[in-house]
Order: structure tokens, then sequence, then C-alpha cells
């Protein structure tokens, strides 16, 4: 475990301070959870546009042409979208 140093503006600290003692954990708890968070969004981010950089659209549209035209189930349709 390594000891870091850091300073936050007195309005992040306080909530901070306060979102931690509604969760029962510790301001470094809390801190540590959220980097780990951020640190887990962006590795996730770069992995699927690397996974993306890598797709190839007409392969995509040859697979997606073979699925059979259908009437989607209640609740799959998709949202109606106003028009400009």
């Amino acid at each position: 475990m390594s000891t870091l140093s850091l300073r936050l503006p007195n309005s992040i600290h306080r909530h901070a301070k306060r979102l931690a003692e509604e969760e029962g954990v510790s301001v470094n708890q809390l801190i540590s959870l959220a980097v780990a968070e951020k640190l887990s969004a962006i590795d996730t981010e770069r992995y699927l546009s690397s996974r993306a950089s890598k797709g190839d659209e007409a392969k995509f549209r040859r697979v997606l042409s073979k699925v059979p035209a259908s009437v989607p189930e209640s609740g799959d349709e998709m949202p109606k979208t106003k028009e400009a």
C-alpha cells in the first residue's frame, strides 16, 4: 500500500466526507473506490475502442442481412424519434 498526498478543493472534500459518512466508509476508502472505478471505466473504454477499430462494417451488414425480418415483441420496439 502506498501513501498519496492529495489536495482537494474544500467543496469536494466536504462532499466526499458527507458521502463517506452516508456510506459508512472512511474518506480514504471512498476515494480509493472512486479512483478504482474511474480506472476501470477508462480501461473499458480503451478496450472497447480497440475492439471496435478492428470491426468490419461490411461483414457486419452481411451477417445482419441474414436475420429474418419480424415484428418485435411488445416492449422491444425502437423508440420513435422526432424528425427535424
